[in-house]
């Protein structure tokens, strides 16, 4: 859940500069890792960053005001980036700018206290007081992290709450099963088989395009920063830039408010989803260069405007909160807008082509309700043709590549505990080999 912050200009001071620090803090940890490896090939893991925090607060005495279970996020946060990277699933960790380094987190009760019952409220912090916050959540319980964000000039405070698993699923689960195809022009196609419904894209960015353009255009006469020649901008380029980021956040706003409003209009009458499996990364991906290079930069808009991997994992998450199944249909198997939902016959069609007419059993059907009606039946099984089942589908992953740990909090607890118990029993050991020793002599 996450809520608005209010902050008087005290208080705000105070987050600022806490910000400020936890960014040096993660700057210092990440040079201290590049640092102790290249030059005495030592591996800095978390735990040697941790024990060294009380010694690092006694040279850095402003430290001394940020509590301890803060801090020791932040350095977990420098150790996923680098267990990421590892990993491959992210680039070389780098250093942040304030203007990069959002905010940090309190993982645990101890650096926090909410006094609030789902909506509004005030938000207790260490080392920092009380900030009236305003906000609903959908659901609410035990508050259990808190991370405080900055962003577009403003606060925010995103909590976590333990909520009991009945409050989240219905009494009554909804009958209803579903297909839907993701487009451009019509943003989803949805069919039941007999019932077809297309819900058109709204274009956010394509309406706003005019005015960005338009506000985007008096900057040309400001001057901008250039960072090689030491150029600091202009205090008339730095009010332009507020005001394009502000109708691009209006932008986004509009955009992740429509995908929620779709996604519980198709929960709260079904259950059973199936969707195709589509990697948003590689299909927006910039074209080589050709002639068709315009072309694809338009289409890659179009795709990023609707927001088909926001959509996607909204629907997902909504679906399975509520005990129902979401399937993703693997489109380079199936096929589905290549393929007939009544016979099974597969035909190609290029992008023009938007109305399926099967040759072989003359099934006529707009093209993107027709690839809704295939992962349908395909992920019934009842598709003809490719004698498919619901258990060759991928229930759990939104991704064709199996995805890797790279820590958690919770792992982090788990690991802390193993540790101190090992060093409990070795001492326990010690114990017991000199009681030993002295009755022996």
């Amino acid at each position: 859940m996450t809520f608005r912050l209010y902050p008087n200009e005290k208080t705000e001071s105070i987050l600022r500069d806490h910000r400020k620090l936890h960014k040096d803090l993660y700057n210092a940890a990440v040079n201290n890792r590049f640092t102790q490896y290249q030059k005495f090939n030592h591996k800095v893991d978390y735990f040697e960053q941790q024990n060294c925090l009380p010694a690092f607060k006694k040279v850095w005495i402003e430290y001394k005001e940020l509590p301890s279970h803060a801090l020791q996020a932040t350095l977990k946060r420098v150790d996923f980036a680098f267990e990421r990277w590892f990993k491959g699933l992210a680039k070389r960790p780098r250093f942040k700018s304030i203007r990069h380094y959002s905010g940090w987190t309190y993982p645990d009760c101890a650096g926090f206290k909410v006094e609030s019952n789902g909506e509004n409220g005030y938000l207790n912090l260490s080392k920092v007081g009380s900030i009236q916050m305003r906000g609903q959540a959908k659901y609410w319980g035990k508050p259990t992290t808190c991370t405080i964000l900055y962003r577009n000039g403003k606060w925010y405070a995103s909590i976590t709450v333990n909520v009991l698993e009945q409050v989240l699923k219905p009494e009554i689960l909804p009958v209803g099963a579903i297909g839907i195809d993701l487009g451009c022009k019509s943003a989803l196609s949805i069919t039941d088989g007999e019932n077809h419904q297309q819900i058109d894209a709204p274009k956010f960015l394509r309406n706003a395009e005019q005015k960005i353009k338009k506000v985007s255009k008096e900057k040309r006469r400001k001057r901008a920063p250039n960072r090689n020649k030491r150029i600091k901008a202009s205090r008339r380029f730095k009010k332009v830039q507020t005001r394009v980021s502000k109708i691009l956040r209006k932008v986004a706003n509009q955009r992740q408010n429509w995908v929620h409003q779709v996604a519980i209009e198709i929960v709260s009458s079904n259950s059973f989803v199936a969707t195709e499996k589509l990697e948003v990364k590689n299909m927006t991906s910039q074209a080589k260069k050709g002639k068709r290079k315009k072309q694809k930069a338009g289409l890659n808009k179009s795709i990023l405007d609707v927001g088909f991997g926001m959509l996607r994992s909204t629907i997902k998450y909504k679906v399975e909160q509520i005990g129902g199944v979401f399937v993703e249909v693997p489109t380079k198997k199936v096929k589905p807008s290549q393929t007939c939902p009544k016979c099974g016959h597969q035909h190609k069609k290029t992008l023009d082509v938007r109305i399926h007419e099967c040759s072989v059993c003359l099934y006529v059907q707009d093209r993107d309700i027709a690839a809704a009606e295939v992962m349908l039946y395909w992920a019934k099984g009842i598709l003809p043709g490719l004698g498919t089942s619901l258990v060759d589908a991928d229930l759990s992953s939104s991704t064709s590549r199996t995805r890797k740990q790279a820590g958690s909090m919770r792992q982090l607890g788990e690991k802390k505990r193993q540790k101190s118990q090992s060093n409990f029993a070795k001492n326990k050991l010690e114990d017991v080999e000199t009681s030993n020793s002295g009755e022996a002599s």
